[in-house]
């Protein structure tokens, strides 16, 4: 932090931009992070390639280029997809949620307010059933 903004430490930033680069370049993922020195899982490397903060926004200055990042995350989704790890949902269902209610007049029936309430609550009905169906 410089002046209340982010700055880049550009040891670390050299470090992201090479394992941006040997990602690009073909290594695997882990063999990319191990080479410039990150000790990572597999899953922490894989979230650092989705990481849209390298970016730069109005608060983190860029570390990676667009270009870069879009090549990076193009080659991730080519491989998880020849290792068979993008599934497709089958026979989506689309749910409904009930968005029109109908409720009669409701008449006082009790002076405690949490009493009346939950008379008031229980008269609500939705105009969808159960299936979807109105």
């Amino acid at each position: 932090m410089e002046n209340g903004r982010a700055v880049i430490d550009e040891e670390q930033a050299a470090t992201v931009r090479d394992f941006f680069q040997n990602y690009i370049s073909g290594m695997a993922l882990m063999p990319a992070a191990e080479k410039v020195g990150l000790n990572l899982y597999h899953g922490s490397a894989g979230r650092m390639l989705r990481n849209k903060k390298y970016l730069g926004d109005d608060y983190y200055p860029a570390i990676i280029d667009k270009e870069t990042f879009d090549k990076a995350e193009e080659i991730r989704m080519s491989r998880a997809k020849a290792l068979g790890r993008v599934w497709e949902l089958e026979g989506k269902k689309d749910i409904l949620f009930p968005t029109n209610f109908t409720m009669p007049v409701v008449k006082k029936g009790s002076d405690d307010p949490f009493e009346q309430a939950a008379h008031a609550y229980s008269l609500i009905e939705s105009e969808v059933d159960g299936d979807g169906a109105k």
